[in-house]
Formats: C-alpha cells, structure tokens, sequence
C-alpha cells in the first residue's frame, strides 16, 4: 500500500514533448516522462497520478477533484503559469501543497516568462532543469510528506 498519493499535472503543449522544440524541451515525451515518475514512485511508496490538458478549465477541475484525495501536486502549468490567475485561486482552494516545474529555464527566455502567478504559493519551484526536474519534484515532495509526519 502506498503511503502518499501525488498528482502530477502537465498544462498545455506538454503532450506534444518529444515533438515541440526538442532543443528546449529534450526528445522524450510525456509518456516516457510519467513512466519514469511511475517508477520512481513506486520505489518510494507514492501513488502517482497523471492529468494533461490544453484547456484551463479541465486544468481547474482536475485540481478541484484532487481536493482531499492527494497529498501533494506537482504542477507542470505550460503557460498558464504566466496568465491563469484561475489555477493559482484552484491551487490554493484546495489547500494541498504544490511544486511548480519548469522544464527550460523560463528567466532566460522571453520577458512574459519571468512572472509565475503560482510561485508565490508553491512549496518551491524547480526550473530550466529539463524532464530531470519533475524526478527533482516527487523526491522533494516525498521528503516534504516524511518530515511532517514528524
């Protein structure tokens, strides 16, 4: 039985990894991505789930259903971390602690990128270091779980 359940939540054009710029964001896809954090997940006793949409609204919904049945949110918005006040108002509704990811490192890109509306909620944000930030994220979250049981 696993000990903690994580949803991981992939935004927009986070379907097309492998195929969108594979310079920026690396030749893999997301569903060798989630295998991966499947992986890992089960070697540490986390249940993990996977959301992707390229729509805000099911984005808002998925993390209003997570209310009460998960234990922490990885959160992958795409570019809704630079417009989408409705997902920082879901994520803090729900109040269920939350890593921010980004795959590149969106302050060496263009100027919109820089402002997260999510990160002045998140537990922490983990940036530019490609798919390796999301296996960075669940650890994290584990020993986030582990040390508030204490």
């Amino acid at each position: 039985m696993s000990k903690y359940k994580v949803l991981v939540i992939n935004g927009p054009n986070l379907n097309f990894l492998g195929i969108r710029e594979p310079k920026v964001y690396g030749k893999e896809t997301l569903e060798d991505l989630i295998n991966k954090l499947r992986k890992q997940a089960c070697e540490l006793g986390i249940e993990l789930e996977d959301f992707q949409s390229n729509s805000e609204g099911a984005l808002v919904d998925r993390i209003q259903q997570a209310y009460g049945k998960v234990d922490f949110i990885l959160i992958n918005a795409g570019a809704y971390t630079h417009t989408s006040v409705a997902l920082l108002d879901a994520l803090s509704s729900v109040d269920t602690p939350f890593i921010e990811i980004h795959i590149s490192n969106v302050h060496a890109r263009e100027e919109f990128r820089h402002h997260s509306y999510l990160s002045a909620k998140a537990v922490g944000v983990i940036v530019g270091f490609g798919l390796n930030g999301y296996s960075y994220a669940l650890e994290q979250a584990y020993h986030l779980l582990e040390a508030s049981k204490s």
